[in-house]
């Protein structure tokens, strides 16, 4: 397995970054150019590897070319295509690397299934890979589905909604998880022609055609969450993010919200937004992360790296990732003594046997997060060894590079 070490000399960092398009606006708008026939085109796509599989699969498929679809890690890519197969004409095997095999998908599989399609498991209950028999020969226009657990279920059935013969309502069952990655899914079929209503718990999406048009995709607010660490990690800071819009579609640009506690100002000016340091005293002590659970690893690193002793609650999805991110959090927080505690889905952070080693080595658990949130500890730690460096492929494939660009020393 492959290791990088990283040091940052300089404990100030300024500079320019272009992010690469968001991966979630990306996914999306490439299953609405599948199932539009073209009439939706995307500028901007993301380079996230995530992305780049998801539109290789879908032009092979377009094509008939393959009726075996491996969306290797790709988590996103896996609940849309599900969806996306069960409109398709023919068989087809949905399928995955071992840990994408060991994340649950039942509760799209019975919603689709309600509405008609034809779906198997291949080995285990509940879990792809899956054999789907399309296309759906639609038994009802209203489903149920529990809210809670990943709001990739829910947009992907709302992203079939619009060729589905009968429409679709869906009702949530309980509170909805993730409820800004929900908006930004119907902003972005809006943005398509479909008219979409959403009353109580439930969205409606009557059966419509999509119209011609074009979807730019912002950057990646995710990957811009790493980039306020650092800022927030430095004894002064300043960074220019283009492309970044105050009222993006993406929940994850809640950061500006989160790290405005760490001192980190966002002033959106010349097509981008500015992050700068100022002396600010940490006071927060909880962090919700319901509504952006991918922030998560950033904000709890950037905690402990401070020893800032802080209270954490959303983090349930975060066992079903591509890690359970929780344990590697509890792990790897370990090396410079700090506790991350669990009781009654409430986590918190003790710093109280903090200290600053002359080295650390992270593990990865083949999760982009886990290297990218723990990065920013070279502000504070002499020497990061990051394992198995290649994993930010998955969504930032080029964040190596860009940390060489404002001063970080990597070898």
């Amino acid at each position: 397995m492959s290791k990088i070490t990283i040091s940052k000399p300089q404990k100030t960092i300024s500079g320019k970054i272009q992010l690469t398009g968001s991966k979630s606006e990306s996914n999306r708008a490439l299953i609405m150019q599948a199932l539009s026939n073209g009439q939706v085109t995307v500028e901007n796509l993301s380079k996230a590897a995530d992305t780049v599989t998801l539109d290789k699969i879908l032009k092979s498929q377009i094509s008939g070319t393959e009726s075996t679809l491996d969306v290797g890690p790709a988590g996103t890519a896996m609940r849309f295509l599900a969806a996306y197969a069960a409109m398709q004409t023919g068989e087809i095997i949905l399928t995955g690397s071992a840990r994408m095999k060991q994340r649950p998908i039942g509760i799209l599989v019975d919603a689709l299934r309600t509405l008609g399609a034809e779906i198997s498991y291949v080995e285990n209950e509940g879990f792809p890979p899956l054999r789907i028999n399309g296309p759906i020969k639609q038994k009802t226009g209203s489903v149920t589905i529990k809210a809670n657990i990943s709001s990739q279920y829910i947009s992907a059935l709302l992203l079939i909604a619009p060729i589905l013969p009968e429409g679709l309502q869906i009702t949530f069952d309980g509170e909805l998880t993730s409820k800004p990655y929900v908006d930004m899914t119907l902003a972005m079929l809006e943005q398509a022609g479909i008219s979409c209503t959403w009353t109580g718990n439930s969205v409606s999406i009557k059966s419509q055609n999509f119209n011609k048009s074009s979807i730019t995709v912002e950057p990646d607010w995710s990957a811009a969450s790493y980039w306020y660490a650092m800022v927030a990690l430095s004894d002064a800071g300043e960074l220019f993010l283009p492309g970044l819009n105050q009222y993006s579609l993406q929940g994850d640009s809640k950061i500006t919200e989160i790290m405005a506690n760490f001192g980190i100002t966002s002033q959106f000016k010349d097509g981008g937004v500015y992050l700068k340091k100022e002396d600010k005293k940490l006071e927060r002590k909880i962090f919700d992360f319901k509504e952006c659970p991918d922030l998560a690893q950033t904000v709890v690193v950037c905690c402990a790296a401070l020893g800032h002793n802080a209270t954490f609650t959303g983090l349930e999805t975060l066992k079903i990732k591509e890690t359970d991110r929780v344990n590697a959090l509890q792990v790897e927080l370990a090396k410079i003594g700090v506790k991350l505690i669990e009781k009654n889905q409430t986590y918190k952070l003790d710093c109280s046997g903090r200290h600053i080693p002359e080295k650390i080595t992270i593990e990865t658990y083949d999760d982009h997060r886990m290297a990218m949130a723990f990065a920013p500890l070279a502000f504070v730690v002499p020497n990061v060894e990051i394992e198995d460096p290649n994993v930010v492929a998955k969504s930032y494939p080029h964040f190596w590079e860009d940390l060489e660009k404002v001063g970080f020393a990597i070898g």
